[in-house]
């Protein structure tokens, strides 16, 4: 089937994903941060719930009992008030900073924390009553309903089913000490608030999967959409030629001027040109520092001559170096005894022009040399 502008087939890319989150566009699971909050919540007034029951059973009795004088003063209302109420706070704090805390790394689990300044730019397009009613009649509010829907029938049940199991000990509160019920009225609900977590970790372990399939959807792209972000990626084809030809002529042109250092250009004569350098010092064998055909070769005979580089010619030698040696490779083992008679030649020749004696005779290549490296 042909595939139309219009059709989303293409997994979001990275670079999709990242701007993405930089729009403030996340997987985000209400059930998930929820859950975890009541989870938290329930389990700390299990653990904490006796403690705090017996600090809030004090501060209403220390609240309620006021001698006379306390009543007619009409100043101490404010500061009192104040007082009692920092004092219940103070108890409550660590349930409230437990559950804080875990409303904080709730979102860690999914999608993480992310700061971005692009939400918060105003969208009156979210204004648009047409654009609302779309979204209710759409598939996805269709699917939010039927969400809601379940979750409120889920978490009904378990309340009422909580309610109803634990009924004798909410009737039996009113009969008990205040000290003694405001304890077991904490551990209740610590105990109601872990099965209302169980349930909604329940529609957290569906919602989490259904979120994250459904962010992807939302940001797939198509092919034409991957196609150009490659190309703003990479770069157009003639970009990346140019960029191409600019690195090969700026290895060229370092190639020449290592030629200028060689210690002899063995040459086919015009097809082939390879520069060699060697140092007995530093070097364990000769290493190809240039090497050109047609064009190139001439190059390097014009750069190697300018240079006062010997030219050596030698087609056999000069075609197996050339198809079987890289630029900055050392030759091989193969090839030492042949390339040994060429620099053996050229320093004798050095010398010989320095001593005003006769040039040495041209040693004898191999003619068959080449043949191997067809």
């Amino acid at each position: 089937m042909a595939e139309t502008a219009q059709e989303r087939t293409e997994q979001p890319t990275q670079r999709r994903l990242d701007e993405a989150r930089e729009r403030g566009e996340l997987p985000r699971s209400v059930d998930l941060n929820t859950a975890a909050v009541v989870l938290v919540a329930g389990a700390s007034l299990n653990l904490l719930g006796s403690e705090l029951g017996a600090r809030l059973s004090g501060l209403m009795q220390s609240g309620l009992t006021l001698t006379r004088e306390q009543m007619l003063d009409e100043g101490l209302l404010l500061p009192t008030l104040a007082a009692t109420a920092g004092r219940a706070l103070l108890a409550c704090a660590p349930v409230l900073g437990l559950t804080l805390l875990a409303a904080l790394l709730a979102p860690l689990v999914l999608g993480g924390w992310n700061l971005s300044f692009q939400s918060l730019v105003p969208n009156f397009g979210r204004l648009s009553p047409i654009g609302g009613l779309q979204r209710m009649f759409s598939l996805r509010g269709a699917v939010e309903l039927a969400k809601a829907f379940a979750k409120f029938v889920l978490v009904a049940s378990v309340a009422v089913l909580f309610l109803w199991h634990k009924s004798s000990e909410i009737l039996l509160l009113g009969t008990q000490p205040l000290p003694v019920a405001i304890v077991h009225a904490t551990r209740l609900a610590g105990a109601a608030l872990l099965l209302l977590a169980g349930s909604l970790a329940a529609i957290a372990a569906v919602d989490v999967p259904w979120q994250l399939w459904q962010y992807r959807q939302r940001l797939r792209m198509t092919r034409q959409e991957v196609r150009e972000e490659m190309k703003e990626h990479e770069g157009s084809p003639e970009i990346k030629g140019r960029i191409r030809r600019l690195q090969q002529e700026v290895a060229r042109r370092r190639m020449m001027q290592e030629v200028a250092k060689a210690a002899v250009v063995i040459t086919n004569p015009t097809h082939f040109a390879v520069a060699l350098r060697y140092d007995e010092r530093r070097m364990r064998a000769p290493v190809v520092v240039a090497k050109g055909a047609d064009e190139v070769a001439a190059r390097i005979r014009a750069v190697a001559s300018e240079h006062r580089v010997p030219l050596f010619e030698a087609p056999p030698l000069a075609r197996a170096l050339f198809r079987s040696v890289a630029i900055g490779a050392e030759i091989p083992t193969s090839l030492y005894v042949a390339v040994a008679q060429v620099l053996t030649y050229v320093y004798q020749l050095h010398a010989a022009r320095r001593d005003g004696s006769a040039p040495p005779p041209l040693p004898s290549i191999d003619p068959g040399l080449d043949e191997t490296r067809q």
